[in-house]
């Protein structure tokens, strides 16, 4: 995201200040991936490998999230991201909708209704690929 600054984060409680620890970087730590998996399943227990890949997905995908919220606050021509920057992406893209974040500024997204034609083509282009 070069030339650009993004300055403030409106709508959001602030997170923890002057984190230290190595897992400072990312968003989940370890204790906190094992107490969601403890939640889910007493019993279950993840290996180090896993635990790993599941921290690195989160940290990939709260990096895309922010980066696209970041041009749509651009877009809007603001050097802050805010709220509704992130619940539109998210809403888009992954369709996910954050409780207690709703706001009516952001409008169910529908996507076009398909004609008849259109799935008649699509039933013979089906049929054809099958044989």
């Amino acid at each position: 995201m070069a030339n650009s600054t993004v300055t403030v984060v409106k709508g959001l409680p602030p997170g923890p200040a002057g984190r230290s620890s190595p897992e400072g970087s990312q968003v989940l730590s370890k204790k906190k991936l094992q107490d969601l998996v403890r939640e889910i399943d007493p019993n279950e227990q993840l290996d180090e490998d896993v635990e790993e890949m599941l921290l690195q997905i989160a940290d990939d995908f709260i990096e895309s999230v922010v980066t696209a919220a970041c041009q749509l606050a651009r877009h809007r021509k603001s050097n802050t991201l805010e709220v509704k920057d992130v619940q539109l992406h998210l809403e888009r893209q992954w369709n996910m909708w954050i409780p207690g974040y709703g706001s009516d500024e952001i409008r169910p997204f529908k996507k076009a209704c398909t004609t008849e034609a259109h799935k008649q083509r699509m039933a013979l282009i089906r049929k054809t690929t099958k044989k």
